[in-house]
């Protein structure tokens, strides 16, 4: 079989849309702040550093060497500290990205081209910046904290608050977008299983909404009033034909004196009846009411009235107390339609007999059960039509005495059931037929 692609649900799309949407905006944000960032922080960082070298350096300039020291002593907190060049100092360079390379341009354009700015001295990490005063160069160092852009941890935690936000509101508005729909869905599926008195509501603020909301109830209101001139004009049909038949097969039996001749109009009296039957069965209404069935009761019972042993014989394998979920004369009229499909089409080619067995499996809350007869099976490409209405799998039938409604009765019947019904040639040979029925708890 091929392979069913994946399916997601209005909400799922709608969501994740949406999460898509709302993301691509947050990253496209994250990236404007940071570019807008980037420059001024820049800018006010080698401002600050460059305030704290031109201090420095005019403090130290306006004292002699004793005071000097002492003012060295000073400044030599954790935040801004200045210390004197030693000849075996080391240095690593602090232009290392985008960032320290505008902030390292912008103070030498300040201080002077020959401005030495380290990132470590003798393994002490900061900003150290190189100046001089008369022929003493000293070193003023400020913590990291000062000339660091905003940390990716900070621009982490913001990001994934924005995504969380992202994905509730998403959730939030796709619930609300997909409401009236679900709503609708639910009406349809009641519509679907004969409930016509679903309506759902016209007054909603949404006009689109609103107007289908109001062409489904009129739907709904037509659908009824088709169904209501239906079953009166099934009622009608039944005693506008069952009538004459009966007052013809009256007078054939009382004027016709040949006696085949008699049982022959009989027999096509009696056919005409069974097909009114049938037409009947079709069309009836889909109310059912489920309750626990014992099927081998059920079907012990329909396989007793085929008789006539010379023409059909069933064979029930079914537990004795296998319960399924059915409407009784609903799962009635399946099997007698089955059993007589079976008599009529599936007669072994060596006896002439329609040998019928019926089997069970479980599989989870379902109980699947299989008929079979071991007739000549139907041809695979007319097996998709079988369950439509006035089909014959057999050209030849034409002239038989069916209506061509059995299977099509059995698969409405089981729909309304909430069963399955599935048709195949057996392996073995023959045609088979698989219901799948609710398991009765």
């Amino acid at each position: 079989m091929p392979r069913q692609p994946l399916a997601l649900s209005l909400f799922w799309r709608t969501f994740f849309y949406l999460a898509i949407l709302l993301t691509g905006g947050i990253v496209a944000w994250v990236q404007t702040l940071r570019a807008l960032e980037f420059e001024p922080r820049a800018l006010q960082t080698a401002q600050q550093i460059a305030g704290l070298v031109n201090l420095s350096r005019h403090a130290l300039e306006q004292a002699d060497n004793i005071q000097r020291v002492a003012l060295l002593k000073s400044m030599g907190d954790d935040a801004v500290h200045v210390a004197p060049q030693e000849p075996s100092d080391t240095h690593e360079p602090f232009e290392v990205d985008r960032f320290s390379q505008r902030v390292g341009q912008e103070l030498r354009s300040r201080l002077g081209p020959g401005t030495v700015i380290a990132r470590a001295v003798n393994g002490d990490p900061g900003l150290w910046v190189g100046f001089t005063i008369e022929n003493d160069a000293y070193w003023l160092r400020a913590d990291d904290e000062q000339v660091s852009p905003m940390s990716g941890d900070t621009w982490f935690v913001w990001i994934g608050i924005a995504l969380l936000a992202t994905a509730l509101g998403s959730v939030g508005i796709a619930r609300l977008i997909n409401r009236p729909l679900k709503q609708l869905s639910f009406a349809a599926s009641r519509i679907r299983e004969g409930d016509l008195d679903s309506r759902l509501d016209e007054n909603t603020l949404t006009s689109e909404i609103r107007e289908v909301n109001m062409g489904f109830n009129r739907m709904a209101r037509e659908l009824a009033k088709v169904e209501e001139d239906r079953a009166v004009m099934l009622a009608g049909i039944s005693h506008d034909l069952r009538t004459p038949l009966a007052r013809l097969r009256l007078e054939t039996e009382m004027s016709v004196a040949d006696e085949e001749a008699k049982a022959n109009m009989v027999m096509d009296i009696d056919q005409l009846d069974a097909i009114i039957d049938k037409f009947m069965d079709y069309a009836r209404p889909g109310d059912t009411q489920l309750q626990p069935v014992l099927l081998a009761q059920l079907v012990d019972r329909e396989a007793a009235a085929f008789r006539d042993p010379m023409q059909i014989r069933i064979k029930s394998r079914l537990a004795i107390d296998l319960r399924v979920l059915a409407d009784e004369t609903e799962l009635s009229r399946v099997f007698a339609n089955l059993f007589e499909n079976a008599r009529r089409y599936g007669r072994s080619s060596d006896t002439g007999i329609a040998l019928v067995s019926v089997a069970y499996a479980r599989t989870g809350p379902w109980v699947v059960v299989s008929v079979r007869d071991r007739g000549p099976g139907v041809a695979p490409n007319k097996l998709p039509q079988l369950t439509t209405p006035f089909f014959r799998g057999d050209a030849a039938r034409t002239a038989a005495t069916g209506a061509g409604l059995g299977l099509a009765i059995v698969e409405k019947s089981l729909q309304r059931m909430g069963g399955q019904l599935e048709v195949a040639n057996a392996a073995e040979g023959g045609f088979v037929v698989h219901l799948r029925l609710r398991r009765a708890p």
